[in-house]
């Protein structure tokens, strides 16, 4: 191969890695049974094949949930999932990390059912330090009913990312240096649940759960878990210091190009609420939120 031609493969194969750069390593389908356990109601959750597909049913006397069987600080964290068709007022689907301190920290998926016809409600939330109130809600491009998709979480010591499929929908930076609390020393375990929340998951509780419609069904499969484990002091001084797993590596210290435009796209489109941009409730801009570039 002559320089010219060296040069020319040297450029696309650099182009190639920009082109990828902060995206997530792709996510490993595992059965439910590898990372997770019921964390209540079991008998409400039905395994198909083995468990590649956990089901969790929700009825009058019950909902149900899961949880992971440890707990990580710091990784990549995903599941597919496909929510309650037809009449969901009323219920939440949720998925979630959390610690399990008093002041915990918690970052949060929450599904709010609707009408039928009426569009699914994606909420997310960030607690730090036990202090939450950083709800952002949207819509979604897709009905999430139809199929499955993946939902994902990318946390390192330098931002939360929080993805829909490829898409950030969601970012929150490390701003300890402003005064902002960060997750960074609290391992979490990974949970969901389906319940009914008809006091004030649609329209404010508003519209209530018609259980003529039960069981109502939410489906998961590829239990994706790349965290560090950390239960002892000693593994979490290793997670926050090894600085050799991939998510500490720079191109996933912030978002790149393309991520920041899809995420502009998804607040230009389909936000309706951020609490960043609630001057009533937040007179005063929250600290984080110039930032996340997330306005």
């Amino acid at each position: 191969m002559d320089m010219k031609g060296g040069l020319v493969v040297f450029v696309l194969i650099n182009l190639s890695i920009l082109a990828s750069c902060g995206a997530p390593r792709k996510a490993i389908d595992v059965p439910f049974w590898n990372n997770y356990e019921p964390s209540w109601s079991s008998h409400h959750i039905k395994y198909l094949n083995g468990g590649i597909t956990a089901e969790l049913l929700l009825d009058k006397s019950s909902g149900t949930g899961f949880q992971s069987k440890r707990s990580y600080l710091f990784g990549h964290f995903s599941m597919k999932m496909k929510l309650v068709g037809g009449d969901s007022a009323g219920v939440v689907t949720a998925f979630y990390l959390s610690s399990t301190n008093a002041e915990h920290d918690e970052i949060d998926f929450e599904f709010l059912g609707n009408r039928t016809g009426q569009p699914y409600i994606l909420q997310t939330n960030v607690f730090t330090g036990g202090k939450g109130d950083r709800e952002q809600r949207i819509y979604l491009w897709f009905d999430p009913t139809k199929d499955f998709h993946s939902y994902s979480v990318l946390w390192n010591t330098f931002q939360i990312v929080i993805f829909v499929d490829d898409v950030p929908i969601r970012v929150f930076k490390n701003s300890k240096d402003i005064g902002v609390k960060f997750p960074f020393n609290q391992p979490m375990k990974i949970y969901s649940s389906l319940w009914n929340a008809d006091d004030w998951a649609t329209r404010g509780g508003l519209e209530k759960t018609d259980w003529s419609g039960a069981p109502f069904t939410a489906s998961y499969t590829s239990f994706h878990i790349d965290g560090c484990e950390a239960v002892t002091p000693q593994e979490v001084q290793v997670c926050n210091t090894n600085g050799m797993k991939w998510w500490d590596q720079k191109a996933f210290q912030d978002l790149d190009g393309p991520q920041y435009r899809k995420l502009q796209w998804v607040r230009q489109k389909f936000t309706i609420y951020n609490y960043c941009t609630d001057r009533k409730r937040y007179p005063t801009l929250p600290l984080e939120c110039t930032r996340d570039r997330d306005l």
